[in-house]
This record gives C-alpha cells, structure tokens and sequence, in this order.
C-alpha cells in the first residue's frame, strides 16, 4: 500500500497532513509512505526527521501522485493536481462543496474516491478522525492572542505601582469547540469572560470553564441540530437573540465569534450599529470571516477599523500554530487510515456510517 504525502502550495497554508508519528505507525503496520520533499517544513518537521520515520522522499509532485494509492493533503488540491492523481486512487483532503465544485467534477471523472475531512460524522467511534474538532480548538485558542495583541490594554488584571489595573472583558459568541478553547484561554490570561450560545448543552460547558452565560432565557432545548450544531433560527428567536448581544456587547473590550451553520452562510450576530456603540479600542475577532463572517462588516483575511474599533477576519488560524496543528490532523488522518485499511488493504465500504459521510466521488459519481 503507497501512500503519498503531498506538499501544500496554498498560500499561508504551512501544515503537514502527516506527522512523522504517524508516518511510522504506517510503515510499521506495513504500508510505504511516500512524502514530497520539503512537506513538513514550515510545519517543523523537516524532511530528515520524516525519513528517519520511515517516509521515503520524493522530488516531484508528479511522481508522488503517479505513485500513490493514497494521497493525503490538507487543502484541496489544485485541478492540475488532481490531474496528476492515478485514476482509481484515493485522495484525502479538505474537500468544501461550496467552493470546489469543478474540482469534484474532475475528481470524478478520473474515477478519484475523494474523502472531505471536514465530513467526518458527529459520532462517538469518529471522534478521533474530527479534523473540524481538533482544528477549531487551535482556532480558539489563536484567537485570543490575536485579539489581546490588538488590544490596547492587558487581558490580566495588574497591581503595579502605578496603581490597580482591571481586567479585560472578553465577550465569546458560541460555545463550540473553538469557542470553549477561547474560554479557557482568555480566562487562563486573566481576563473577565462571559459568551453566548443558543444550545441547552452550551450553558453548564461555558460555566464551568469558570465564565458567564449571557441571556441564558433565549437558550431552546430543540436549538442543536442531530450533528451537535446549532440550528438556523426563526425571525423571532434572531430579533431577541440580536436585542440580547446588543446590550452585552457595549461594554465588552474584546468580542471573539465562532457561530457557523454547515452547508449554510454563517448567522450575522454583530451588525453594523452594535460596532458603532462599542467602546474605542474594542476588537472584534471573527473566525467565522471564511463563511462571510458573524460580523456584518468583517472582511475575510482583512483588518479593518471602524469608529476605533477593530474587526479581524481571522482566515485559516491553525496554519499559524503549524506544529501542533499538524500533529492533531496527523492523528486524526490516521485514525481514519486505520479505519480504511486492514491487513494493509484498502476498503471502501459505502455503508459503512463513517465512509458514506465523507465519501465525496467514488466510482465515476459525484457521491
């Protein structure tokens, strides 16, 4: 079984697909890896630490791909890389339907099974092969120093001998994983949290991170979806929802929001008047900014400035913390190799719960 590791040329993308942990864990269970010569280095694995994990390096992405059974990267890739794709051969990557739909077509027509990482089921057997999960806690975390870097004030409360200075306020917009991870962290750096969230289940998780949760009235027991997500909201649920951040948000120094909705534009939840009643020197932190952003006047991979208040819109976090992002998708990616692949053969089983979510062409069809 060869399976390739491929070198991502996204720009700003400097994460590795596969870490040289698992590397050895495949080469040991009996499978050849192959990986494009200088893939893990912006990542902090470089290619001597690879080989020395049983990977066997290759010069060129066309003979990686020729070669492999199994190719494995973080991005999608290109349509010229997929041109390179052995016809009948695997490939493994974040696959968004929203904005790869000529590149699916093509997937197909060269009879490529193509599995999203990002469609790995809510389930308990698939919770080591999330990437969204294991990505979104980087997000969170990354988030919070972003925003305290642009503040223009402490996180921490200080006694000095200047005098006292209080602590930050630090307002999270959803209660998923990245939004607990900026919890955890904004209160690791002393700041006063506090967050909101529709789901039942949000409330108790954000309290015992040691926060506040704000309008905990507006939260609805039918809120979360069947995949742990939060619903679109009726027009009355949004008016009250908005009304309740509006009069949180005015005295919040820093506001970090993670709302998104699958397979739908993520929920305004911050509208142009309630950046204009928030305090000078304010930021706003929106990783929602991919999706068209939880902050109606956010620009993906923009900052701007606003009546002294600055808006983030924070695009592709993890690839800034390459290390350890790499080695959470690594074990994610291999979990789910391990999954595919007994007695070092591949099977692809559609009815398999886990294979038929992420499956997104097999066989010459757009699945």
């Amino acid at each position: 079984m060869n399976i390739g590791v491929a070198k991502e040329r996204t720009a700003g993308e400097q994460r590795v697909a596969l870490g040289p942990d698992g590397i050895a864990k495949l080469v040991k269970g009996g499978a050849a890896v192959f990986v494009e010569r200088g893939a893990g280095t912006a990542a902090g694995f470089p290619d001597g630490v690879l080989e020395k994990a049983g990977a066997k390096l290759v010069d060129a992405a066309a003979a990686l791909y020729a070669t492999s059974a199994i190719v494995l990267r973080v991005q999608p890739p290109t349509l010229d890389e997929a041109k390179m794709l052995a016809e009948g051969s695997v490939l493994i990557s974040s696959l968004p339907a929203a904005t790869s739909g000529d590149l699916i077509r093509a997937l197909a027509a060269r009879r490529i099974t193509a599995f999203a990482l990002e469609k790995v089921p809510r389930i308990t057997r698939a919770q080591s092969m999330d990437m969204l999960s294991s990505q979104s806690t980087v997000s969170g975390y990354k988030a919070v120093l972003i925003g305290a870097g642009a503040l223009p004030k402490f996180l921490p409360s200080l006694t000095t001998a200047a005098g006292s200075i209080p602590p930050a306020r630090v307002f999270v917009l959803g209660a998923g994983v990245a939004g607990l991870q900026a919890i955890a962290t904004a209160r690791r750096l002393g700041a006063i949290v506090s967050a909101f969230d529709v789901r039942a289940a949000a409330a108790e998780q954000v309290m015992s991170l040691g926060a506040t949760f704000v309008a905990s009235d507006l939260v609805a027991a039918d809120a979360e979806t069947k995949g742990g997500y939060a619903r679109a909201q009726g027009e009355d649920e949004r008016e009250r929802t908005l009304a309740a951040i509006a009069r949180h948000i005015v005295n919040q120094d820093l506001v970090i929001t993670t709302a998104l909705i699958p397979g739908r534009a993520a929920p305004v939840l911050i509208t142009k008047a309630m950046v204009e009643s928030m305090q000078p020197g304010s930021v706003v932190v929106d990783l929602a900014a991919e999706a068209g952003g939880n902050c109606e006047l956010t620009k993906p991979n923009e900052t701007i400035h606003v009546g002294g208040v600055t808006i983030i819109g924070a695009v592709n976090l993890p690839s800034t913390v390459p290390f350890h992002a790499s080695q959470m998708l690594s074990r994610n990616i291999l979990t789910l190799l391990q999954h595919l692949i007994k007695e070092n053969a591949l099977t692809i089983d559609l009815t398999d719960e886990i294979t038929k979510a992420m499956v997104v062409t097999h066989d010459g069809v757009v699945v």
